[in-house]
């Protein structure tokens, strides 16, 4: 059995995320702490005892989702990946946790990406909707055919996919999904354009931290987002990373590839369910799908 261990990207936090972790695992406490000292904020306060509308913000959701999830990875006892992957923000985690970046150096990466890419939302209005019920094909074309930038964003599942770009763009895009004979077109509650051309003032500052950043070869391959496929190259691990910010997710490629590889049991490794229920969905149910979202 090949053990694919996967990490969830933003929207997964809610309130208390990680306090268990905290209390009852010295070894997740020092972690949780040395974060504090990093961020230079107690960021484990707003993840225990704040409200979801604190932990929305992205400077607070993608540094809070980071850690529960590479510090509950660290904590494990059997922890031996053969592969792994993260959805959009979850591949820093995956890195992390397959030692080709190191813990600290991954939270000041995650920190800046969160920092750049809110000041893209607060510079350049945008919005992501998820198209339900279309092919990719159906999905990408509609794009293709709206005024304005929108583009597929995360390839969730067949016949799932978010897209992503100006707000006018996107709602063109959601309405001609409709008329196209979508179940769905759902605007989602998002503070901008993630994964589309609108990230692009971000990739200056994160280009720049990736490229002083230290990276090794992982312990497992590493399957990224811009590609789905796997690598052990630290110089395509950082060009990857980058491209990942206004390039759109290949979940459903990611992990055909993976059992394609011979994957056949997903740990999903930290808050929520999302990645299980969409692995369930790619995989047909035809692999061993678990979650772990505390010890």
């Amino acid at each position: 059995m090949k053990k694919a261990y996967v990490f969830p990207g933003q929207g997964s936090q809610f309130p208390g995320m990680a306090k268990e972790l905290y209390d009852n695992i010295p070894a997740a406490k020092e972690l949780l702490e040395k974060a504090n000292d990093i961020l230079g904020f107690r960021i484990t306060d707003i993840m225990f005892n704040g409200s979801a509308e604190e932990l929305k913000a992205t400077k607070v959701t993608q540094p809070a989702i980071f850690l529960h999830s590479v510090v509950l990875a660290k904590c494990m006892k059997d922890f031996h990946p053969d592969m792994t992957a993260g959805h959009s923000l979850g591949e820093f985690s995956a890195l992390a946790v397959s030692q080709a970046v190191s813990f600290e150096n991954a939270l000041k990466l995650v920190e800046i990406r969160a920092e750049e890419m809110q000041k893209c939302c607060e510079k350049v209005p945008g919005t992501m909707a998820a198209i339900i019920g279309l092919t990719n094909e159906q999905t990408e074309d509609i794009c293709r055919s709206c005024s304005g930038i929108v583009i597929p964003a995360n390839y969730n599942c067949d016949g799932q996919v978010v897209i992503s770009g100006e707000t006018d763009a996107v709602n063109e895009a959601c309405g001609k999904a409709k008329e196209a004979g979508a179940k769905r077109a759902i605007p989602l509650q998002v503070g901008g354009a993630f994964h589309s051309p609108l990230m692009e003032p971000a990739r200056i500052e994160l280009g720049k931290a990736i490229e002083a950043t230290e990276f090794k070869i992982p312990v497992c391959p590493v399957y990224q987002n811009v590609t789905a496929l796997p690598t052990e190259d630290p110089a395509v691990i950082r060009k990857n990373l980058l491209a990942q910010l206004t390039s759109p997710v290949k979940w459903t490629h990611t992990v055909k590839n993976m059992m394609a590889d011979g994957a056949d049991y997903f740990m999903e490794i930290g808050p929520g369910k999302v990645l299980q229920g969409l692995i369930n969905r790619i995989s047909g149910g035809n692999v061993k799908i678990e979650g772990a979202d505390t010890l």
